[in-house]
């Protein structure tokens, strides 16, 4: 089972964990991204999210299969949120399901370094002097 989904309101990572249970798995690791207020030494307030949908999703699904088809994994549930998030709001969530956790826990940390590089949502960092900035993973600001 592979469930993806983009939102504009808060995420339930408990129904997303509960999404994929099953009594074949002894593994159900979940990875909840949060906006965290410090960023080396810049302070962030708000962080704002776009996205491309029919694309994000699309490679969403084809990451979730293909941790599916690598790690070993039974269950992928993705929700990664949009809009205007600020200081402790969660703004992705990934849950799982595998016989085994060894599989679980580098499938989810693959899954999310994936995520960051491959999927068209782009994220704009407000900082607390009220400049903003688009960011990517490894990439300068713009």
């Amino acid at each position: 089972m592979i469930h993806v989904r983009l939102t504009d309101t808060t995420i339930d990572d408990r129904e997303l964990a509960q999404m994929v249970r099953d009594p074949d798995c002894g593994a159900v690791i979940s990875f909840l991204g949060t906006v965290r207020e410090r960023t080396g030494d810049i302070v962030t307030t708000a962080i704002d999210y776009e996205a491309y949908p029919e694309m994000a999703r699309h490679t969403l699904e084809r990451l979730a299969l293909e941790a599916q088809t690598t790690f070993g994994i039974t269950h992928v549930a993705i929700v990664h949120r949009l809009g205007h998030l600020t200081v402790g709001e969660a703004s992705i969530a990934i849950a799982m399901a595998s016989p085994h956790r060894a599989q679980a826990f580098q499938a989810v940390a693959w899954l999310m370094d994936s995520v960051k590089q491959l999927v068209p949502i782009w994220k704009r960092e407000t900082d607390a002097s009220g400049h903003s900035d688009w960011v990517h993973p490894g990439i300068e600001s713009v």
